[in-house]
Formats: structure tokens, C-alpha cells, sequence
């Protein structure tokens, strides 16, 4: 429930989805989907400690896994998010999803970005064993 009226406001003002903070007031989310960071050839994304540890989170950092892309699970803070170079959404619905923009935080669509959803991808169509 709280997702949803977070989503229905955050699109009342004109964006797309919400980013919620946990308890603590560390980056969790988006009101239906996972989220994930890129800085120096490196994922960063939430520790799954209060919020769902999606399937399509665990496929994607298999894949990058595969890649030979580092990967950070760790307490994310909101300021962190300016030192970030590409930023993308995973879930059921939102398969990966780059952003542009988190408030006042812009991001690039990147090399690693547009693999993952390349293999992701790739993984729904057959092409390419999920294993």
C-alpha cells in the first residue's frame, strides 16, 4: 500500500516512479522494482535486509557475475547517489529499465547498463542458458 500511494504521487508530480528509503533512511527500492548502481565498473545495490530480494535482481547479478563485474550488496545512502555513474531498475515488469534522472542526480544509459539488458534479455528469449 505504501508503494502504491508513493508511486501515485510521485506521478501526480510529474515523474515516472518513487525511490524509497528503508528505516534507516538508506535506498531500498523504487515503489516496484530492485535498483542498482554503476561506478567504475562496479554494481552497487542495496542490501536486500528489508525489502524484496527479487528474481530478476539474482539473474542480473548472475550475469554480471559471468561478466566478471564486481559486485557491492551494501548500505546505500541517499547523497551517495551523485557519485554514481549509471543507475537501472530490475524487476518482473521493468526486466532492466535504465534511468536518466533520480531528482537532482542524472545518470549516463552505459556500456554496462545496455549489456545487462542485452543478456537479460537474451536469458528471456533462449538465447543465452540461465544458469
Amino acid at each position: 500500500m505504501i508503494c502504491t500511494m508513493a508511486k501515485h504521487e510521485a506521478e501526480n508530480r510529474g515523474f515516472n516512479d518513487a525511490l524509497m528509503m528503508d528505516w534507516r533512511g538508506q535506498v531500498a527500492e523504487a515503489t516496484g522494482a530492485n535498483i542498482f548502481f554503476i561506478r567504475d565498473g562496479a554494481l552497487h545495490t542495496p542490501t536486500p535486509d528489508c525489502f524484496l530480494d527479487g528474481i530478476t535482481r539474482r539473474t542480473v547479478m548472475d550475469l554480471a557475475r559471468r561478466r566478471g563485474v564486481t559486485i557491492h550488496e551494501r548500505a546505500i545512502w541517499p547523497e551517495e547517489m551523485e557519485s554514481f555513474e549509471q543507475a537501472f531498475l530490475t524487476g518482473t515488469a521493468a526486466e532492466v529499465t535504465p534511468l536518466r534522472e533520480i531528482g537532482p542526480y542524472n545518470f549516463e544509459v552505459g556500456a554496462l547498463t545496455l549489456q545487462l539488458m542485452q543478456d537479460y534479455q537474451d536469458i528471456v528469449v533462449g538465447r543465452l542458458p540461465n544458469a
